[in-house]
This record gives C-alpha cells, structure tokens and sequence, in this order.
C-alpha cells in the first residue's frame, strides 16, 4: 500500500512514518506543504493519504477537496490538533474518509489506517460523540460554511490579504472578495473586523 502523508512538522511526519513501517510493507512518502503534496498525489496515486488541515499555503480542507477531484481513489484520513465537530464536518464534506485527533493512541490510529485503506470510514469516539451532540444543536453559524469557505476563513484569521488567500487557494482576487461577501451573509456581519473576530472566537485559524 502506498501511502502519503501530509504534515508541516518534520517530527510528526518520521513518527507516523515509524508507526506504520510496524504494519509492514508500506510505502510511504511525505509531503510539508498541500502543493507538494497535490503534486505527489496526482503522480504517485497513493492508496491513502493522512493529512493535517493547518498546513502552510493550500490549507488541509483545500486539500481534501483538490485531492477528492484529483486522485478520488486515494482515500483520505485526517490527523489534526482540531476535534471541534465543525473541523469534522467540513472535513468530511470535503472528501475525507475518516477523523483522528492527534491525542489519539498509536493502536487507534492504525485501526483506523487499516479501516479507512480498506474502504471504510471511521471517526474518532470521542470526536464522533462532539459530533452527535453538535448534530442536536438548532442553527450553528459555522454549519453554514462550505470547505473552501472555512479555508478562507481560516487564511483570514491568520491574517493574510485578499490577494494572499487567492494567491494560496488559486483562484481570482474577485472571487475571494465575492466569496467574503457571502460569508458576511451567512454569518450575519458587515465588516471583515467582525469576521476575523467571529473566526477567532468560533477557533478557526
């Protein structure tokens, strides 16, 4: 199996490449940044790809998406700092597969490699509890956010300009800035203060 994983920290990438040389003949590669790995997928078509979402650039939600159009056999399982059901979602989605936290124990995440590699799909349990509780919650503002709008969102927070974020996404300046006005709608803002504020709260970024 084949094996592509997708984080900005050199640490985290040789862990998770030790764990999974313990399933035995797997041949990963790894990725720092979501172009790489893009560029990876599309010529080396990995049987799966583990990916952070805070990743420099072309974030991971983008990531997912590109890879769900570009390399839809490879399955995606998410390994992020984020267990906000939000994250989960819109993760999901996206085009990924399965959703692990990173406090998650080495034995889960390797059930979930085997689960997600062979077709199925699996959720953290204490992520998937999150998630079940947020599904019983009435209007979330978040809920209302596409993938890419959340990535936008994120980049924003982080402080990047318009012109950044379209450069990073790789799309036009006026649809970035079409994209915010809609986001302000569905959000219920008028200024980009009160979005960045907002995204900060709701802890995207």
């Amino acid at each position: 199996m084949k094996v592509l994983l997708v984080d900005d920290h050199a640490i985290v990438r040789d862990g998770l490449r030790r764990l999974l040389a313990t399933l035995g003949g797997e041949e990963v590669v790894d990725a720092a940044d979501g172009r790489e790995a893009l560029a990876l997928a599309r010529s080396l078509r990995p049987d799966l790809a583990i990916v952070d979402l805070n990743l420099p650039g072309l974030g991971g939600l983008e990531l997912i998406r590109r890879l769900a159009q570009d390399a839809p056999e490879t399955r995606i399982l998410v390994l992020s700092m984020h267990a906000e059901p939000l994250y989960v979602t819109r993760a999901m989605d996206a085009g990924a597969h399965g959703y692990l936290s990173k406090n998650v124990a080495p034995e889960e995440l390797l059930a979930a490699v085997r689960k997600v590699a062979a077709g199925g799909r699996y959720v953290e349990g204490e992520v998937a509890q999150a998630l079940a509780v947020r599904a019983a919650e009435a209007d979330e503002p978040m809920g209302k956010l596409s993938p890419r709008d959340l990535e936008m969102l994120r980049l924003l927070a982080q402080g990047r300009s318009l012109a950044e974020i379209a450069d990073s996404l790789g799309i036009g300046y006026k649809t970035v800035a079409n994209s915010f006005t809609s986001i302000k709608a569905k959000l219920g803002v008028a200024r980009t203060a009160d979005l960045v504020r907002l995204a900060l709260e709701m802890g995207v970024g």
